[in-house]
């Protein structure tokens, strides 16, 4: 058995009490006997919502003896409301309990620095392993055998049924609704995100004409009562009188045929793009990531990519998807598309010569030009958020998921996490508000003199006239309630932690297996170690003059079966991207340790 450094597990803590446990309190004494994941998560976060997906498979198959805790760590302001954690547990199916940790207390215990991480606590109490990011569920798998196999032997392993309480269902027409098309018939087409399905309502917004999708989570082409989808989202109507789906959680674009309601498979295989995965080539053989919206520009569909932070494009007439700009790297950087960042793009509105994009953890609205260059209108990175008004340079907004072109040249933005539908001018630079106390919008369509509003957590569609003049709110901004790192000025060491799952290798067939790549904001904070290379471990210089700022740091590693007898050993990549916010202050630690996977031995 391969000897484990364990520390014991602090306690679980979090003002905002339990989700999904029939209102029961539990500390870690309730769970001893049964091997327990953390997964600290916060709604927002798209990688987030990937794990919640490769957990399922490990709660399926371990049911009696493995308990996953979601920690739900907020990142945005919005993310500490009660409410708004039990809406996001229902609308992501999370079946697991969840504990709701507005202050960040948990998440401080466990030094945690990145959403997500996974941390394995074992029967006795201990941590054993730690992963951020995602790809790590046959890690998790492996381990969570051999802790079987340790515990059963020892006497320590406790089985049976584990803590999760369903809540009640709610009856309501949409559940969660994403986006929203308006249809040439003049009714709406409505993607039901939570419950897997597409619906059309009448011109009212509110009458159930037909629904599409057999309302199962599934990957299944056919009829409208057959066909099945995953958390759809963004819709956009083909030439050809045809509605293309952003099938988000099946990483895939699917068609719709409005006169039979036939569902077909456009583009992805239903499996998760990867790095080192194909970026171009027959959109039925390559691989996509949990495509959030689509839009038609230039003759082509666009793509937002949220699961890479990336925009890629579908070629009707070719049959074809490319990555049309971003790196994968997760920030705010204008440019040409192949050096641009994004940061889990959500929204996307065609005009005539620019492609407008929501860009969710950036709280920021851009736009890509027919040229392929990207530019910001508003906002500044991925840790300033909140509601002002005012020149766009200074401006705020929280999470906005989606855009919506306006007849004037304006655009509207679902600002959602300020529930407020927000106004930029391009030719004032000028923000406004248009409406506020909307609850969650997500997408908004307009209808003649009206604006028709997703209201994503109130389950409806909301209609409201466009007014003429903004509504006046009181300036807010806001700094990412995560607690800045201090280190000291001058020598910093930068360790990346990575361990290879048990049974497996670094693969060194074809060159070096790893990768690590070093940028901040503002860039002067770093002197030396900026750029990428392949050791995990690199020695920075901070600027002493720069006081604050954040290190963004890109870490990948791939492993490979460790049995010479395996022709064909199975291999994975292991990736995390972070942003860690730094304060620079003299005595403080002079190393910065991140645990892409392992535990931290120094």
């Amino acid at each position: 058995m391969t000897k484990r450094v364990r520390v014991r597990a602090p306690e679980l803590i979090g003002k905002g009490g339990w989700l999904n446990t029939g209102d029961h309190q539990y500390t870690l004494a309730d769970l001893r006997g049964r091997i327990v994941v953390l997964d600290f998560w916060t709604f927002c976060c798209i990688n987030c919502l990937h794990v919640l997906d490769e957990l399922r498979a490990v709660e399926d198959k371990h049911r009696d003896t493995v308990v996953v805790i979601g920690v739900h760590s907020p990142k945005f302001v919005h993310e500490a409301d009660h409410r708004a954690v039990a809406d996001a547990v229902e609308r992501y199916g999370v079946e697991h309990p969840v504990l709701d940790d507005p202050e960040l207390a948990t998440w401080k215990q466990y030094a945690v620095r990145a959403w997500p991480t996974l941390v394995v606590i074992d029967p006795e109490g201990y941590v054993v392993a730690q992963h951020a990011g995602e790809g790590h569920a046959h890690a998790i798998e492996r381990l969570v055998e051999e802790l079987e196999a340790e515990h059963a032997a020892k006497g320590t392993l406790r089985r049976g049924d584990g803590p999760y309480t369903p809540p009640e269902p709610e009856p309501t027409t949409l559940r969660f609704p994403g986006k929203a098309l308006l249809l040439p018939s003049g009714t709406f087409l409505v993607s039901d995100t939570t419950r897997h399905q597409l619906v059309e309502l009448a011109e009212d917004a509110e009458t159930v004409v037909r629904r599409i999708g057999s309302g199962a989570r599934g990957f299944a082409d056919g009829g409208p009562g057959t066909a099945s989808f995953s958390e759809p989202q963004g819709l956009a109507l083909w030439e050809d009188g045809s509605v293309v789906v952003a099938d988000t959680v099946n990483h895939a674009l699917r068609r719709v045929d409005l006169a039979t309601g036939e569902v077909t498979t456009l583009a992805g295989t239903g499996r998760q793009w990867r790095q080192g995965s194909d970026t171009s080539g027959p959109a039925r053989e390559v691989d996509l990531s949990s495509p959030w919206d689509v839009a038609v520009f230039g003759g082509k569909v666009w793509i937002a990519m949220a699961g890479v932070h990336q925009l890629w494009t579908y070629d009707p007439a070719a049959g074809t998807v490319a990555v049309a700009a971003g790196t994968t790297n997760e920030g705010l950087v204008d440019g040409p598309g192949a050096e641009a960042w994004f940061a889990q793009p959500s929204g996307l509105a065609a005009t005539a010569d620019r492609l407008w994009l929501a860009d969710s953890e950036t709280s920021a609205l851009r736009w890509v030009d027919l040229d392929g260059q990207v530019r910001t209108a508003v906002g500044t990175g991925l840790f300033d958020f909140g509601h002002r008004d005012g020149a766009a340079g200074q401006a705020l907004f929280q999470h906005p998921l989606g855009v919506t072109a306006l007849p004037d040249g304006s655009v509207a933005v679902s600002d959602t996490y300020n529930h407020a539908l927000r106004r930029y001018d391009p030719a004032t630079g000028e923000v406004t508000t248009l409406a506020t106390d909307l609850r969650e919008p997500s997408d908004a369509v307009l209808v003649g003199e009206d604006i028709v509003v997703v209201e994503s957590a109130r389950h409806r569609l909301t209609r409201l006239r466009l007014p003429e003049e903004a509504v006046r709110v009181a300036s807010v901004a806001h700094r990412t309630r995560r607690e800045a790192t201090e280190v000291s000025p001058g020598r910093l060491l930068l360790d990346v932690v990575f361990q290879a799952p048990a049974g497996q290798k670094l693969d060194t067939r074809y060159g070096p297996s790893t990768r690590l790549l070093v940028s901040s904001t503002p860039p002067e904070l770093l002197l030396k170690g900026e750029g990428a290379g392949t050791d995990l471990s690199r020695e920075l210089e901070l600027n002493p003059a720069v006081t604050e700022g954040v290190l963004h740091v890109s870490a990948m590693a791939a492993s490979c079966d460790d049995d010479p007898a395996k022709e064909y050993p199975a291999c994975h990549v292991h990736q995390q991207d972070w942003g860690v916010p730094v304060r620079l202050t003299e005595g403080a630690t002079d190393r910065l340790p991140l645990v892409l996977a392992g535990m931290d031995e120094q």
